[in-house]
């Protein structure tokens, strides 16, 4: 296993069918890291954020993750700027179900009629007739499951969306879920740190649903200089953050990262991630690594 020397794109990492007829390719990008400080507020830098969505796709990412509560009304709008009118190929994934109040601060909110006016509102902010995958961001414990996911099958029977994922979700959830409408997609907090969503994930991997996992580097703990992985990707001539990534995407084929960042050289070593071929050895010095 090497690192990529030439330019990096995407499509190496393969693709993946959301419900069946959307490909779109493994790895993606999330562009919660576009905002402020907090998730909350602008960018520092407007014109750099645009170049690194527009880089993204040059690099042959296809998936973009975003979310109406990212800024809060920042990130659609940043992903409009830089890639409408989109390519065919293009494929882009929004929430609803969280509000905000300040940075760092997210309330679940699921009432039939707030999920409805968000998935209006992100229509046009991104500027599409129809969203190609609408996630209920946070299930609200004080709304039945059943009306969420029920005005959202509504929505899909209007098109306004095609596709209903949903995001930090229990096994049983989904399957409550799958009771009212089709759920195509699960995004949970997953990464080689943090394993704790494996039973959804194979409720993913058995159904035929993506997983898209949040924190795929675990914020930089596991990429940091000195930290559990760097010695493996010194050794193998990549970065760690390129182990951490090509972990995932061998981990299963139902895996979807969504690594975000706002730097253009750290965009560009996360997509090499994907030309990246890890060995069942390497896969398991791996594991080892982050356990110790």
């Amino acid at each position: 296993m090497t690192g990529n020397t030439t330019v990096p794109n995407a499509a190496a990492s393969g693709t993946f069918e959301l419900g069946g007829d959307l490909p779109v390719t493994r790895l993606g990008y999330g562009t919660m890291q576009l905002t402020g400080p907090g998730i909350w507020g602008e960018p520092a830098d407007r014109d750099a954020a645009i170049r690194v969505l527009r880089h993204a796709a040059e690099l042959g990412v296809t998936f973009f993750d975003t979310a109406d509560s990212y800024g809060p009304v920042v990130a659609e709008p940043l992903l409009r700027e830089a890639l409408h009118p989109y390519s065919d190929d293009i494929v882009i994934a929004t929430k609803a179900g969280l509000t905000r109040s300040g940075p760092h601060d997210w309330r679940p909110v699921g009432r039939p009629e707030y999920l409805r006016q968000q998935a209006l509102l992100s229509l046009r902010h991104l500027g599409v007739e129809c969203i190609d995958l609408f996630q209920l961001h946070r299930v609200d414990p004080q709304v039945p499951l059943a009306d969420q996911i029920g005005e959202l099958k509504l929505l899909q029977e209007e098109g306004v969306i095609r596709h209903i994922g949903m995001s930090e979700v229990t096994a049983d959830q989904l399957e409550e879920a799958a009771k009212t409408a089709q759920i195509v997609s699960v995004q949970n907090l997953y990464n080689l740190a943090d394993r704790s969503a494996e039973p959804v994930l194979e409720y993913a991997e058995r159904n035929g649903l993506a997983f898209i996992p949040w924190f795929p580097l675990a914020t930089g703990k596991l990429v940091k200089s000195g930290g559990p992985l760097a010695a493996i990707a010194e050794e193998h001539g990549a970065s760690p953050s390129q182990l951490a990534l090509a972990w995932l995407l061998r981990r299963s084929p139902a895996i979807l990262p969504i690594p975000g960042t706002s730097s253009v050289e750290h965009l560009e070593d996360n997509v090499a991630a994907a030309d990246v071929d890890l060995s069942d050895a390497d896969v398991e010095a791996l594991t080892r690594a982050v356990a110790e």
